[in-house]
């Protein structure tokens, strides 16, 4: 009689099934430094607004500049569609929810517009900004080039799912190794989840890795596809591939200065938040959030989500807040964790022990969860 073989299944942890352990020593909060690099590239805050049409156009890359962190602009967007993106954006929003995603579909069958590549990435430098852009790997030869001309400081590039290794029928794919050559500045590559896929990224030079698949609150690539690993395994499996030091990046699935916090400690450097900050008073999206492959022709793999207005970015980021549930001032919450866990800096926080935990949100909790 044959044995069958079964496929074994790892387990995998997310955010509200971990805790980060207190630490033997603790610190002020006031002598925490949370400054991060790419590249030598420095900001003082480990948060990048994520590269959605709905967070980052070019006067909110300017204001996250300001604020100490950085903006990355979607050069496959509206911004690159239209010469008013305000009026697609506003057009987007208004959308009742029955007809959203279609609303989305029709304005970015529009042509992307050459010349708005460089206009864009010049109204960011304006700005006495940092100018980072996000584009496709399909697109990246394309438009690289043209958005480092004009003056763009640090490549994005992203897709649902990338590795170093890509089979198709194309003559030639996206060489990372041949793209480093090509542009002289830092290079971000993401998205994966897995030790292997990292390391051959981290292999091939580039300067940064972004980490997470479906995530995101305006992402249904999950649920679509199936495809993905929880946060707290992939970036700690990702984390885990650093020979040389290459910055992880947490992109997706942060809700809350908790969650934040958990990021870093499983080993990212910095995180990438978008519904987060689509939240505040001043980003496009008017109160809405989409993700970047909701658009699809054939295959949307994200919807619009009402995420509301709930403050402004600075209330969001630094406070101060009424609000209890974590969502405002999370570089605050960042500063208070790295003081209970005793890290001066984010290098530090990765030696924090982090436990399976989960109970964490509900122990004692019981008239928080309205229970009588």
């Amino acid at each position: 009689m044959s044995v069958p073989h079964i496929k074994e299944l790892r387990r995998a942890y997310g955010f509200d099934e971990v805790a980060i352990v207190p630490g033997d020593v603790t610190i002020n909060p006031d002598q925490t430094n949370t400054t991060f690099s790419l590249d030598g590239q420095s900001f003082k805050i480990p948060i990048i607004a994520s590269a959605m049409d709905a967070v980052v156009s070019p006067d909110f890359a300017g204001l996250m500049e300001k604020s100490g962190g950085l903006g990355v602009m979607n050069l496959e967007g509206v911004q690159t569609r239209y010469e008013n993106a305000s009026d697609i954006l506003n057009e987007i929003a208004q959308a009742t929810p029955e007809q959203a995603t279609a609303a989305l579909q029709k304005a970015y069958s529009a042509p992307i517009q050459e010349k708005l590549v460089g206009q864009r990435v010049e109204e960011i430098k304006a700005k006495g900004s940092r100018c980072a852009v996000s584009v496709t790997p399909a697109s990246t030869k394309k438009f690289a080039p043209a958005a480092v001309e004009a003056g763009a400081d640090l490549i994005f590039v992203q897709s649902t799912v990338t590795t170093a290794r890509h089979i198709s029928k194309s003559a030639r794919g996206l060489v990372f190794s041949e793209l480093l050559e090509m542009i002289n500045v830092p290079v971000i590559v993401g998205n994966c989840v897995g030790y292997d896929v990292a390391l051959e990224l981290m292999e091939t030079g580039v300067h940064g890795v972004l980490v997470g698949v479906g995530p995101g609150a305006a992402c249904t690539t999950r649920e679509v596809t199936g495809v993905g690993v929880p946060q707290v395994t992939a970036t700690l499996d990702c984390a885990a591939a650093r020979g040389r030091y290459v910055p992880i990046i947490t992109d997706g699935g942060i809700r809350t200065g908790g969650d934040l916090c958990k990021a870093i400690a499983c080993g990212a450097d910095a995180v990438m938040i978008g519904s987060p900050l689509a939240r505040s008073a001043e980003a496009p999206g008017k109160g809405y959030n989409w993700g970047m492959a909701t658009p699809h022709p054939a295959l949307p793999r994200g919807t619009r989500v009402n995420v509301g207005t709930t403050g402004t970015l600075e209330q969001i980021l630094f406070g101060p807040t009424s609000r209890t549930d974590g969502t405002q001032n999370l570089v605050g919450a960042l500063m208070a964790c790295m003081g209970m866990i005793g890290a001066f800096n984010i290098r530090e926080m990765h030696r924090a022990e982090v436990i399976v935990a989960p109970a964490i949100k509900t122990e004692g909790k019981h008239f928080q969860m309205g229970g009588r």
